[in-house]
């Protein structure tokens, strides 16, 4: 007889913050950021839109990912971040991602996306970095 696996895990949500220095947004994100947990909390083009810069945050723009409460992260989440970091090259504003378990980290490197934008040990670190490479 099969066991059906029971899915327990803190729900995902995004929250959008300012940072202290001006042009500087974080965004806090809480759950594992997976296909499952993304789309069942949040409506595909609602997620898009949470990305989405409200202004052009000017040649200092920092976007931070905070990613301290998200244990996990499958393809989708990794896509996610990926279609940001374009969105932000773009624009010419910096993401720099803050919190990064070893899990997340291992999938950073494993597809070469920590390549792509600096990673600080904490959201204070990185919040008014001043284009400095701090990885952590």
């Amino acid at each position: 007889m099969a066991t059906a696996q029971i899915w327990k895990s803190s729900k995902f949500t995004i929250e959008r913050t300012q940072g202290k220095t001006p042009g500087t947004v974080i965004f806090r994100l809480t759950g594992p950021f997976t296909a499952r947990d993304m789309h069942a909390s949040l409506s595909p083009s609602a997620l898009r839109n949470t990305f989405e810069p409200e202004e052009d945050g000017g040649q200092d723009a920092l976007h931070i990912l905070d990613l301290t409460e998200v244990p996990y992260m499958d393809s989708a989440g990794l896509g996610m971040i990926v279609s940001h970091y374009v969105r932000c090259q773009g624009r010419g504003v910096r993401l720099v991602a803050a919190g990064v378990s070893s899990r997340v980290v291992q999938l950073f490197e494993l597809t070469k996306v920590d390549k792509f934008f600096p990673r600080f040990g904490t959201v204070e670190d990185a919040d008014g970095a001043s284009g400095h490479d701090h990885r952590k």
